[in-house]
């Protein structure tokens, strides 16, 4: 007497079909899937925005609960740094950016916007008190605007100029706020 395998192809109790909607939606999570990981290619292939790019406005919720839009900040120089708590190089640059903060803000030609990364609120908060931090800062929910600008790590600075476009990045902290005003005021030159 010859035994057959439980799982026998030829048998068709255990030969069935899967439903035709399962097919559908592993389709579409499939296509979906492979659509993401495209775009992050790309992404990746673009490499970081570059000097002389006219930069596309942000809006940046805050942590005191207004709305940064830099878009409607036309005319005027935008320094934007991100930065993070956990980031013991931007603890670093932060009296220097605050001190250049309070120099520029009378003058209201220049806006300063922090953008915190990849960090949780009260942390954020805390280092923002412990530096005496006054300059608009919030949180770069789902990472919208690091991704924007491609940045590689934390602290990055850009500075953009009054038309829009970006003037100069920095990778990594600053050393003082003479070497911040030394990139912004050119940059003011005459109305």
């Amino acid at each position: 007497m010859a035994l057959t395998p439980p799982n026998d192809t030829n048998d068709p109790e255990t030969n069935k079909n899967l439903p035709i909607p399962i097919y559908i939606v592993a389709g579409i999570l499939l296509a979906g899937f492979l659509g993401f990981l495209f775009m992050g290619l790309q992404r990746n292939h673009q490499g970081p925005v570059k000097v002389g790019q006219v930069l596309p406005g942000i809006t940046l919720a805050t942590f005191d609960g207004k709305t940064i839009d830099t878009s409607s900040e036309k005319g005027k120089v935008i320094l934007i740094n991100f930065w993070s708590s956990w980031c013991k190089p931007c603890e670093s640059e932060a009296d220097a950016l605050q001190s250049s903060w309070e120099f520029y803000q009378p003058g209201n030609e220049v806006l300063f916007v922090g953008v915190d990364y990849v960090d949780t609120e009260p942390e954020a908060k805390a280092t923002l008190a412990k530096f005496g931090t006054t300059y608009p800062n919030g949180p770069d929910l789902g990472t919208k605007i690091s991704q924007m600008f491609r940045i590689r790590g934390v602290p990055e600075t850009y500075i953009v100029d009054r038309e829009g476009k970006l003037a100069y990045i920095q990778i990594g902290p600053f050393n003082s706020s003479s070497e911040i005003r030394n990139l912004i005021d050119p940059l003011l030159g005459p109305n």
